[in-house]
């Protein structure tokens, strides 16, 4: 369980850090053509929309194991015994519950993409489309992953903290 964990943060972590790479890089370029050469090619327009969708896609699921997502913890964390838990628990089921059923309508809105194209890059709109698929598969998968892992025992449910990060 820990194995499919960490593979599954480090391949979120990368995907993130992709996704930020090519945000910047057109970022970047739009920045460069406006101020220097007066103005910049078409495509980074769409390329920056791009990177943030899948930059959300791959970032959300991340967000859930390291505890980015917005908690109320303030309140549930201070009840008494096993409450905490219970309602981490149950937070990971909605969660859970609340992305399996657009799954389906996701994968259907991606695969409506393939008949169509970007209008400035020519790409095919279902890689497009892919990150709102991604993006609830990803969340689904990190929540499964916290009730299994809760269940079994081999996790608390309690948000991660990233290297570095004060207790």
């Amino acid at each position: 369980m820990t194995a499919i964990m960490q593979t599954l943060r480090i391949v979120l972590r990368i995907g993130t850090g992709l996704s930020f790479l090519v945000l910047i890089g057109a970022v970047t370029v739009q920045v460069v053509g406006r101020s220097f050469i007066g103005s910049s090619p078409v495509w980074t327009e769409e390329l920056t929309r791009f990177a943030l969708l899948y930059l959300a896609g791959f970032g959300t699921g991340l967000a859930l194991f390291t505890g980015d997502l917005v908690n109320v913890d303030l309140v549930s964390e201070a009840m008494p015994g096993r409450w905490p838990w219970v309602l981490r628990l149950a937070s990971a089921v909605a969660v859970l519950a609340f992305c399996l059923p657009l799954i389906g309508p996701a994968w259907r809105f991606t695969k409506i993409g393939a008949i169509q194209t970007s209008p400035a890059m020519g790409l095919p709109m279902n890689y497009v489309h892919g990150s709102a698929l991604l993006l609830l598969v990803m969340l689904a998968v990190a929540a499964v992953l916290r009730i299994v892992g809760m269940l079994a025992g081999a996790t608390d449910g309690k948000p991660e903290h990233l290297v570095g990060e004060s207790e």
